[in-house]
């Protein structure tokens, strides 16, 4: 019988279950300590094998860095975000978790391209490209401005051909202490396709290509390129997040017998029969306790570290060493834009930019939010939201900066949209956060992974080491289940199977583009 596969991509690596009972067999209480992606697919897979459940989560709504909440504005009441995120089809455990809140066909939908644009003129488009590795590659090449056979020719062949020829995790190691701009000088590739599509990716983690890793890099290019046949397009939710996903998956988890507690953990205590999880309330009530035979914390790159600060009992010296040593990217900044009218019929949903200051993407949310479509629909305006992936740290904190940031963006939009010029905000929401890891050079096997010295203690986040070339929601999702599954094989309960893009170069096309590249014009041949 054929394997089934829970994408397009029948190279896609399956990772096995945990084996052993169906359900618990004995009352087990597991406190998920935040309720982002990460959290959420931890209660999940605990829930589901009749483990009890307690998540704490001090914001009102699911979804962690991906939540949505309501606003009062001179719009009227609308919803915020922290900013677009794009469902791509090889988020695989992701995906399972959403299913669970109803059809992700009915929650999601296709944005139809995702276009790139720079201050040069330069265009980049997905949307005709075959979504399967080598014709993926060969095609984009072919079609893009940004490169020319004279460029072709200065690519070094060796670096070109390590983003073909991986195998993870070991491609992780062999690249740790290496940056994302250095791996990137040591491509050749010329520098119009270097901003316009490897340094856009490098953005999209909130951090400059100088202090990201060029393991990450390459990860992503093979995940979302050179590795999957699912192809670079990607989904959107249909509402706002809250609307579409979260709400819904948590009246699925709360079904499933999942309890929430609002609240914010300050500490943990491990003692002889289990854990003592401590919490403070939105009203002020300090020491609130909750007992658990179980912790998974996924409160997020600061707030796991400062936890574990906090927590003196727990771990090894080492490992609370690397713990503490987590580092936080730079800001990020989200401004959305309430207009009195509409942009062009022409623009696209989703549109990437390069060289255009601080602005690095424009999503008119009207498009495929139905809240601020409806709104759209009511009042002839339009949603726009931009996005600013890695900003100066003074922004996090001076408002006088805040606002200047805030018109530039605005600025920058109307190079890009002149139709905005004419139009009139009618309300609009800056944010600027910074609480995303910074996924720097160090050393690969000091990354804090899932696994901890203390048993019945696992971590969980986008921000965890996972030996998988995934990356942002789908390794959130991803750590999220594993931590469920490590948990449960302690027990003898069976786990949950996952599933992966290839973790390896696809076929024999690493050794047939070697040969390729190396009879391009003007290439001399090694004496």
């Amino acid at each position: 019988m054929a394997r089934q596969v829970p994408g397009r991509d029948r190279r896609a690596r399956e990772i096995p279950a945990p084996t052993g009972d169906a359900q618990s067999s004995q009352p087990r209480t597991v406190a998920v300590v935040g309720g982002g992606i990460a959290g959420l697919a931890a209660a999940c897979g605990l829930a589901e094998r009749g483990v009890d459940v307690v998540l704490i989560e001090p914001e009102a709504q699911l979804g962690g860095r991906v939540r949505a909440w309501p606003v009062t504005s001179p719009a009227g009441d609308v919803m915020m975000s922290r900013g677009f995120h794009a469902f791509f089809r090889q988020y695989y455990n992701l995906r399972a978790l959403l299913s669970r809140a109803g059809d992700v066909d009915d929650l999601l939908v296709a944005v139809d391209d995702y276009p790139v644009v720079s201050a040069r003129g330069d265009r980049d488009s997905f949307t005709k490209i075959p979504r399967t590795p080598p014709w993926n590659f060969m095609s984009f090449v072919a079609q893009s401005p940004t490169f020319t056979a004279r460029d072709l020719t200065r690519v070094d062949v060796d670096t070109a051909l390590s983003l073909l020829d991986v195998s993870f995790p070991e491609t992780y190691r062999e690249l740790e202490n290496v940056s994302a701009a250095e791996f990137l000088d040591r491509l050749r590739f010329p520098d119009r396709a270097r901003h316009l599509a490897l340094e856009v990716f490098a953005r999209s983690f909130f951090a400059d290509p100088e202090d990201f890793s060029a393991g990450e890099l390459v990860a992503m290019f093979h995940s979302y390129f050179l590795g999957s046949a699912e192809g670079l397009l990607f989904d959107v939710a249909r509402d706002d997040f809250d609307t579409a996903l979260w709400r819904p998956l948590g009246s699925a988890l709360e079904r499933n017998g999942v309890r929430r507690v609002a609240g914010r953990v300050t500490r943990l205590e491990r003692g002889d029969d289990g854990w003592v999880v401590e919490y403070s309330t939105g009203d002020g009530a300090d020491g609130q306790q909750v007992a658990a035979d179980a912790v998974v914390l996924a409160a997020g790159p600061g707030g796991t570290r400062d936890i574990v600060a906090a927590s003196g009992n727990i771990g090894t010296t080492d490992w609370r060493e690397r713990m503490a040593a987590v580092k936080l990217a730079p800001p990020f900044a989200v401004l959305r834009l309430w207009f009195d009218g509409p942009v062009l019929p022409e623009r696209p949903s989703f549109l990437g930019t390069a060289a255009f200051g601080p602005l690095d993407n424009i999503s008119v949310l009207n498009r495929f939010e139905r809240g601020a479509a409806q709104w759209a629909e009511q009042t002839g305006g339009s949603v726009v939201e931009l996005h600013a992936y890695a900003v100066s740290p003074e922004y996090a904190t001076d408002g006088a900066r805040q606002q200047e940031l805030a018109s530039e963006l605005r600025r920058q939009l109307e190079r890009v949209f002149p139709e905005t010029r004419e139009l009139t905000v009618l309300a609009e929401e800056l944010l600027i956060e910074q609480d995303c890891a910074l996924l720097g050079t160090g050393a690969w096997d000091d990354r804090p992974e899932v696994q901890t010295p203390d048993p019945g203690l696992v971590i969980a986040g986008d921000w965890v080491r996972c030996d998988l070339p995934i990356a942002l929601m789908e390794r959130a999702a991803t750590t999220g289940w594993m931590a469920a599954n490590e948990l449960l094989a302690g027990w003898g309960v069976a786990g949950h199977t996952l599933w992966s893009v290839p973790t390896q170069a696809r076929q024999r096309w690493p050794k047939v583009a070697r040969t390729l590249m190396a009879r391009r014009p003007g290439r001399k041949k090694k004496s």
